[in-house]
């Protein structure tokens, strides 16, 4: 009984720390809401990021997931000299897709 109540109390709490930090380079990216190309953008090209959505029988919060894929996301998207990112459909098995732009603000 003893372990399984330490693996339980130990997702739970693994589940509430943000292991995703956010690069220097990557706080002036900007992530848009997702539907049609931004006017005045050049693609850049996409991005491609995932992270545990789950850990043995426990489902992590689906916003902390959402969160940490951007934080994925925008980290990547200096390397492609892109300012600007758009999501291509919502999060699946922790998994996302991410359009990156260059946009002249």
């Amino acid at each position: 009984m003893r372990p399984a109540l330490l693996a339980a109390t130990s997702a739970v709490l693994l589940s509430a720390c943000t292991w995703v930090h956010l690069a220097p380079a990557a706080k002036n990216v900007r992530v848009i809401p997702a539907g049609a190309t931004p006017a005045g953008c050049e693609k850049r090209g996409e991005v491609s990021v995932s992270v545990k959505d789950s850990v043995a029988f426990y489902e992590r919060n689906t916003l902390r997931v959402r969160d940490e894929l951007e934080t994925l996301a925008r980290n990547e998207a200096p390397g492609l000299q892109a300012d600007t990112l758009q999501p291509l459909g919502d999060p699946v098995h922790g998994e996302q897709r991410f359009a990156a732009f260059r946009c002249s603000r």
